[in-house]
């Protein structure tokens, strides 16, 4: 069977050697031209018949896609299913399909095949990845989000994981059919977010917070001038014609500045903005932001990685303090008044993800910042796998002046 394997991969190798020396030599192959070309190479590798009607099918479609799209991820690309795409070097490839984790039957045919698909998924999104930098975030021409580490820093090859987003934008009106909030909450916070409140969501890994921070922007109204920044550009954005998205850029090419988050808010400030949405807060570029919102510009969006609403107080505490040295109260203060919302997303057990607690951040007493909490997800059964619960509204909304402004 590896006897059998190997020849397959050796044929793979010698015909798309062979169909990479005509490319070179001739003027760039449409796509019937370069189907023709291997299918042309096949037949004389396979000049006895070797080999299946099927397998010389799959090795054909498999360069075809190497050549052309993501070579032996490309089925996976396809299936809109599929949320995520790890690859543990050559021959592990595993996926995620539904909430469950599977192996991939296919493999690269060596490490170079997957480094050269690692080096067409970077030039897509205007990054560099090589032994002197070798992690990179990018994304994928439809916006998925990847994170690549090579060798040696990955033991065992190159470690690529691929986070894919619905083509279809995520829309509130979806999330509440998913079951993701109630009815009620959406239009409370449609409200939080024309009235120009100052929304942080919050959440584990894999909760949904871009998602989120997606279905949240549909309540933007139309006339504002919106600017992103993000790390690797994944928000989609619908209905805002007065919209720039910022993206960073990493050092890696001689003479390359990197420019980072906090650059870029910096930026954003000077253009007229009528909100900012920043991807996600991990350091120092807090600082910018919270002195954004303390600055007169109000309904900013933003998330960042924690376990609670509680948790990302204190990550946001610690966010500012790499930013800037200041006293614990005088961050505190800065925090308090500058977002005015904590929407804290959670993935539950049974897989399904859902806004556990909107809190509004109501100010300071005996030095530390008080949450108040609105509304939170109450657990009370499990039939069947899933999770049953109700969302209960434990308290109301204590700053309502730029409510009241709204016209609410």
């Amino acid at each position: 069977m590896a006897k059998e394997k190997l020849s397959e991969r050796n044929l793979y190798l010698k015909i798309k050697e062979t169909v990479l020396k005509k490319m070179d030599n001739t003027k760039e192959l449409t796509d019937e031209e370069l189907l023709e070309s291997i299918e042309q190479e096949l037949s004389v590798v396979d000049k006895n018949r070797l080999l299946s009607f099927e397998k010389r099918k799959e090795i054909a479609q498999s360069l075809f896609y190497s050549f052309r799209k993501y070579g032996v991820l490309q089925e996976l690309i396809e299936d809109e299913q599929i949320t995520e795409i790890m690859i543990n070097g050559a021959d592990n490839i595993f996926y995620e399909k539904n909430g469950e984790l599977y192996r991939y039957e296919k493999t690269f045919s060596d490490n170079e095949e997957l480094l050269d698909l690692i080096q067409s998924i970077c030039a897509v999104g205007n990054r560099m990845v090589n032994e002197a930098s070798p992690i990179v975030d990018t994304r994928l021409s439809d916006g998925s989000r990847v994170n690549i580490v090579l060798s040696p820093i990955a033991i065992d090859g190159a470690a690529v994981s691929i986070r894919r987003f619905s083509k279809e934008p995520m829309s509130m009106k979806r999330l509440m059919q998913y079951g993701s909030l109630s009815e009620e909450m959406a239009e409370f916070l449609e409200k939080l977010v024309k009235a120009g409140y100052n929304l942080f969501v919050s959440g584990g890994t894999g909760s949904g917070k871009t998602t989120f921070l997606n279905a949240l922007s549909e309540f933007i109204p139309k006339g504002e001038r919106v600017i992103t920044i993000e790390d690797s550009a994944e928000l989609q954005l619908q209905g805002i014609s007065n919209l720039v998205r910022l993206e960073t850029r990493q050092a890696g090419f001689a003479g390359v500045v990197p420019i980072e988050i906090r650059d870029l808010i910096k930026t954003a400030l000077r253009m007229r903005p009528s909100r900012l949405i920043v991807g996600e807060c991990r350091g120092a570029e807090a600082v910018d932001l919270l002195s954004a919102n303390n600055t007169g510009h109000s309904g900013s969006l933003g998330t960042g990685h924690a376990n609670s609403s509680k948790d990302m107080l204190r990550r946001l505490e610690t966010m500012v303090l790499m930013g800037m040295d200041l006293p614990v109260s005088a961050i505190r203060g800065q925090i308090a008044s500058g977002i005015d919302i904590f929407i804290h997303l959670g993935r539950l057990r049974d897989r399904s993800r859902k806004v556990l607690e909107i809190a509004e951040l109501k100010g300071i007493e005996k030095e530390e910042i008080q949450l108040n909490v609105i509304y939170r997800f109450k657990e009370e059964a499990e039939k069947e796998g899933k999770i049953q619960g109700r969302w209960e509204k434990v308290g109301e909304l204590m700053h309502r002046e730029k409510w009241e402004a709204a016209g609410f």
